[in-house]
């Protein structure tokens, strides 16, 4: 029996699911203190007899095994959550492995295993919204290193036309500070839900966006990429960043799923809004066993 959480900064899903994943519950918490989440998440999971746990968490988060602070959320903006030990407090409820990777490489582990990427040895899952998080999945495996992929921080080129400054405090003109929900709203004055009718937004939108996935082809070479958040919300910009895509890399990268299946190789996530979950219960399964 296998325990999922995605941990996000507004609300915790999570689930039980047996080894090959066909759910046995689910529920949501929505995220408040520590104190007061991980309580509610623990007395949930103590009604099943489970085996591991796995957490796809938002970040930063401490990957390395042999760091001191492993499994902890390090300098978050979440009130109350930096340097909390989120593996430990779960090891120490339950004694049982627990899994633990950032929430955007849960999600990719997720369509590989059951959704878009299935089959995939690389593969890239990209989240755009209240920020940028890239989940890489390459050689078989989930990225980590230095530390764990911030793809949602490479630089870009402005467009000649565009005076905005970029929200990032720490970048400006980043993926998530040019193409994220907040520098939507900064840019334009407006939500970007009553902004759905202005091509022009979603024309510079699908430029910065086009510009970061072009990025991606060519360092990870992912045999899919799959796109999603709030922002991908609107269907118009997944046609839009492909064609920008192709303009970009102008015939450099010979692959007939750049040149004429782009449409297949783009793509949203075939799990919907669960590839998440799906990937905190396959870290589970992975810290049991080792299967992937």
């Amino acid at each position: 029996m296998l325990a999922g959480i995605e941990a996000g900064g507004t609300k915790m899903v999570c689930a039980v699911s047996d080894a090959e994943l066909n759910l046995k519950g689910s529920a949501v918490f929505p995220t408040t203190s520590p104190q007061e989440t991980i309580a509610e998440m623990i007395n949930y999971f103590r009604k099943f007899d489970i085996d591991s746990v796995g957490i796809g968490s938002f970040g930063p988060i401490d990957l390395n095994p042999k760091s001191p602070t492993y499994g902890y959320i390090t300098k978050t903006p979440k009130p109350g959550w930096s340097d909390f030990d989120f593996v430990g407090v779960f090891k120490k409820a339950f004694g049982v492995p627990v899994g633990f990777d950032t929430d955007v490489n849960a999600a990719i582990l997720g369509e590989v295993y059951k959704g878009a990427a299935y089959g995939c040895n690389n593969a890239i899952y990209i989240t755009i919204g209240t920020g940028v998080g890239v989940g890489v999945y390459c050689n078989g495996g989930l990225v980590h290193g230095l530390v764990h992929p911030e793809a949602g921080h490479i630089l870009l080129n402005r467009h000649p036309e565009d005076s905005f400054e970029g929200s990032c405090p720490f970048h400006k003109n980043c993926v998530e500070g040019m193409a994220s929900g907040p520098a939507i709203e900064k840019r334009w004055g407006k939500s970007p839900k009553l902004l759905i009718e202005n091509d022009k937004v979603w024309e510079l939108e699908a430029y910065y966006i086009a510009q970061a996935v072009a990025s991606y082809i060519l360092t990870y070479s992912p045999e899919k990429v799959i796109l999603w958040g709030g922002v991908m919300h609107q269907d118009k910009l997944f046609d839009m960043v492909r064609s920008n895509v192709k303009e970009i890399l102008n015939g450099y990268v010979h692959s007939e799923m750049v040149d004429s299946k782009i449409d297949q190789y783009i793509v949203k996530p075939a799990l919907g809004e669960k590839p998440g979950i799906t990937g905190a219960l396959c870290l589970a399964r992975i810290a049991l066993n080792g299967a992937r």
